[in-house]
């Protein structure tokens, strides 16, 4: 099915959550990703119970790129022929057995790669079911998000983009002053008690950036 694309608002990126089963954030580092999921994260699990969309958040984070794909979505023993579980097909198994109405967001945070996201495609799409090489299938809940976190989609391919939703995170529209205040944050206790400290900051900071 054909999904429309969008950049960072408030509204559409709460709604994307709640609806989509696949959906990548997109953007370069320090474009503010990672912080607004969480902060999505906190927000839904504060508001649950005052409305059937909300409910507590649970996430699952791997970096598919730091493993093979035996890893991933599991292999046979050469010796043994035994069949072992990938990280991804463990997760995707427990977080099924949940029959409560909690979110399950399995993020995974590193650069698409041609080879492993092309067996995602049936999960992405309306039949929503990871096919292991076991034979096994594991059919998603409706609760369950996959999130890709990701700087670009150079190589992911036409029918990967089009079963997921979209949502674009840029940095210019995120501005220095975030940086700036995370950073003033970080400053130890004895700078932050003197008055005039944070504010000669700021003023330099608006100045001279």
């Amino acid at each position: 099915s054909r999904r429309r694309h969008t950049r960072c608002s408030g509204v559409s990126w709460a709604r994307r959550c709640v609806q989509e089963t696949g959906l990548m954030l997109v953007g370069p580092t320090g474009g503010g990703k990672t912080s607004n999921y969480k902060v999505l994260q906190k927000a839904m699990t504060a508001l649950q119970g005052t409305n059937e969309k909300f409910a507590k958040v649970n996430t699952y984070i791997l970096n598919p790129k730091s493993i093979t794909m035996g890893q991933l979505y599991g292999e046979f023993n050469e010796h043994t022929h035994e069949w072992t579980d990938g990280v991804l097909a463990y997760i995707v198994r427990e977080t099924c057995k949940d029959q409560s109405t909690e979110k399950q967001w399995i993020m995974f945070d590193g650069p698409v790669d041609a080879l492993w996201i092309e067996s995602m495609n049936t999960v992405l799409d309306d039949n929503k079911k990871l096919c292991l090489n076991s034979g096994q299938i594991l059919i998603l809940t409706p609760h369950m998000t996959m999130m890709f976190e990701v700087e670009d989609l150079a190589v992911a391919s036409p029918a990967t983009v089009s079963r997921c939703g979209m949502v674009y995170m840029e940095p210019g529209a995120l501005g220095l002053q975030p940086l700036i205040d995370s950073w003033i944050d970080l400053l130890p206790n004895g700078c932050k008690e003197k008055k005039t400290f944070i504010p000669s900051l700021n003023k330099y900071f608006a100045k001279y950036l």
